[in-house]
């Protein structure tokens, strides 16, 4: 099999020289060139034709963005953004995604930048082979973290406030998780509920600190939805979306008058923090078959186990379809497992949970009728 071609594009030498060698350490892949701006990776795209595209952000003269628009526009090639860990670096690449780029990963910080490239090696090099159509490796897959004791046994009841199978379900709150793909098939779905919805909906999309911010604060700024990031001790309520903050878990407890966020800095699971395992975990056992739980477009595994918990406590589990996925990997895993409920396209995940939740309340209306 050739070798994924890949253009490195950044202002600065030090940082062009590292990430070349972070992805000329992948046998799968291959620097085919550099370059320092924008109008100069323009011209060597035309001139090389990469397979993939990793682009600055912020660079002097034609900047990220631009270029972006550019290269889409002329070829259609997948582009993986490089981004500051900065405001308005979180800012232009929630922008670049908006744009069609397939994906970002963060630079590395701090004043020694080489110390930090084993942190994103491994990353960086799987993406860009995801955006090249490569199947994952087997030994980059992620184990599934072994469900606990303690999840076992907070597992084997539902609690007596969950509505029995003669009294109606109402679900009280969707649970989401998704990585690669994930910012614009939210950006796609969010819109579309409705500003009544009268659950709760908590998302986790694997991004760092200070990237959460500025999508959350996107999407609220298209959705009928309140939108915004998660802080610990928000309530869960209906028209309200929580997404996840970068570098923190997120679990719900049920309290006597409303539903409560707690964040914590736990170590990562299967490589995430936020994990998409430990949401569902936490909803399963405090909503029962009141949850809804949805897998969307994401590289790995994570979530395939949790959300197998949603369905075994009586919860409603959706996975996105494998052709309208970016990547089918997180998706495809829960599926294998058989913790899905319902396979549904990107745009009609919406209606399938509006109609789930109608059907239920159709249902008790016909019993109580009958």
């Amino acid at each position: 099999m050739d070798r994924v071609k890949v253009l490195v594009v950044d202002d600065t030498a030090l940082m062009r020289k590292m990430l070349s060698e972070m992805l000329e350490e992948d046998p799968e892949v291959e620097v085919v060139g550099t370059a320092y701006n924008g109008v100069e990776a323009i011209r060597e795209v035309d001139r090389l034709r990469p397979d993939v595209v990793t682009l600055d952000v912020e660079m002097p003269g034609l900047d990220g963005l631009a270029a972006l628009k550019v290269i889409r526009s002329r070829h259609g090639l997948p582009v993986i953004m490089v981004s500051s860990f900065t405001r308005e670096g979180a800012d232009k690449t929630v922008q670049a995604l908006e744009l069609g780029a397939f994906d970002f990963i963060p630079k590395p910080e701090g004043d020694r930048p080489k110390l930090e490239i084993g942190r994103i090696k491994g990353e960086l090099q799987e993406k860009v082979r995801a955006a090249a159509g490569r199947p994952p490796r087997k030994e980059d897959e992620p184990i599934l973290t072994p469900v606990g004791a303690a999840d076992r046994n907070e597992l084997s009841f539902i609690p007596s406030e969950m509505p029995s199978s003669e009294e109606e379900r109402r679900f009280e709150v969707v649970a989401i998780g998704t990585s690669t793909g994930g910012p614009n098939a939210l950006g796609d779905i969010l819109p579309l509920f409705p500003e009544d919805f009268p659950a709760g909906l908590i998302i986790v999309q694997h991004m760092p600190p200070v990237f959460t911010k500025s999508f959350a604060e996107r999407l609220n700024s298209i959705c009928h939805l309140e939108v915004k990031e998660a802080q610990d001790g928000d309530i869960v309520r209906g028209g309200r979306a929580l997404i996840a903050p970068g570098d923190y878990h997120i679990t719900l407890k049920r309290e006597r008058l409303a539903t409560i966020v707690h964040l914590n800095q736990h170590p990562s699971i299967s490589g995430h923090r936020p994990s998409v395992d430990v949401l569902m975990r936490s909803v399963a056992r405090e909503f029962g078959r009141r949850a809804i739980g949805i897998i969307m477009t994401g590289m790995g595994r994570d979530g395939a186990e949790g959300i197998g918990m949603v369905r075994k406590a009586g919860g409603y589990t959706i996975a996105q379809s494998e052709d309208t996925c970016i990547v089918y990997g997180m998706p495809k895993v829960a599926v294998e497992l058989g913790n899905i409920d319902k396979i549904v396209p990107l745009g009609g995940i919406p209606a399938e949970i509006m109609r789930k939740m109608e059907g239920e309340r159709s249902a008790f209306s016909s019993r109580l009728s009958g």
